[in-house]
């Protein structure tokens, strides 16, 4: 092979690195920001205090044609061996989750206190940090660890809402993690793209709930005297 065309193989393998780099900047902007405003990654939310100095954050936004009054009793119930998490229950279920997705407002999980833990495992939950009701949900944990392993991350998973025009909300879910040890970020990246597609249905399971109990609850009563 001459010198040329050695010379244009590593241009086009160069050029081909460069555009797959870019691809995939492009691709975890896009998951890490999924359904959010500029002004919803930019707010200062709820939770975020207790994991300053973030060195990842997620923003998911999505909006649901309900009021909040409607959308956080859905909130409130999560948790393994509670309402789910409105996802893949079956994915979840893989990696031994045990979850149920509730497709209906259970009234005895709907009390929730900062120091209650919402398990996403059967063996791993996380503290509820901060409870604002109707506004904010914010969990605060660490990453999993072995019994003699340091604490890769700390972690808050937020979820809050906020009013939106014509009676509306918006549902922001906000992850901050905080890196402990020096390859936390190895462990968080890829966690980062399994927690977009697990959020994503997330946010719609949960719109389509709130908006059917909206729709129930606003729909005309039969005339009881009729």
């Amino acid at each position: 092979m001459n010198s040329a065309a050695v010379v244009r193989r590593t241009l086009l393998a160069a050029v081909a690195a460069a555009g797959a780099v870019a691809a995939y900047r492009q691709g975890r902007r896009a998951q890490l920001a999924f359904g959010a405003t500029p002004e919803e990654e930019a707010a200062d939310l709820p939770g975020d205090d207790l994991v300053p100095a973030a060195d990842l954050v997620a923003t998911r936004a999505i909006t649901i044609r309900a009021s909040a009054a409607d959308v956080w009793p859905w909130l409130v119930q999560m948790g393994q061996g509670r309402g789910g998490f409105y996802s893949y229950d079956r994915l979840e279920n893989l990696a031994g989750c045990d979850i149920t997705s509730a497709d209906a407002v259970v009234p005895e999980w709907q009390g929730v206190e900062v120091g209650d833990e919402v398990h996403l495992h059967p063996e791993f939950a996380l503290p509820v940090a901060v409870v604002r009701p109707l506004e904010a949900l914010v969990l605060h944990g660490a990453g999993p660890v072995d019994d003699e392993g340091p604490v890769p991350f700390d972690f808050t998973w937020a979820f809050v809402l906020r009013p939106a025009a014509d009676g509306r909300t918006r549902l922001v879910v906000r992850e901050r993690y905080g890196y402990r040890t020096g390859w936390a970020g190895r462990m968080v990246e890829p966690v980062s793209w399994v927690s977009f597609v697990m959020t994503e249905r997330m946010l719609r399971g949960i719109r389509d709930r709130a908006e059917r109990s909206a729709a129930r609850s606003s729909a005309p009563k039969p005339d009881e005297d009729a």
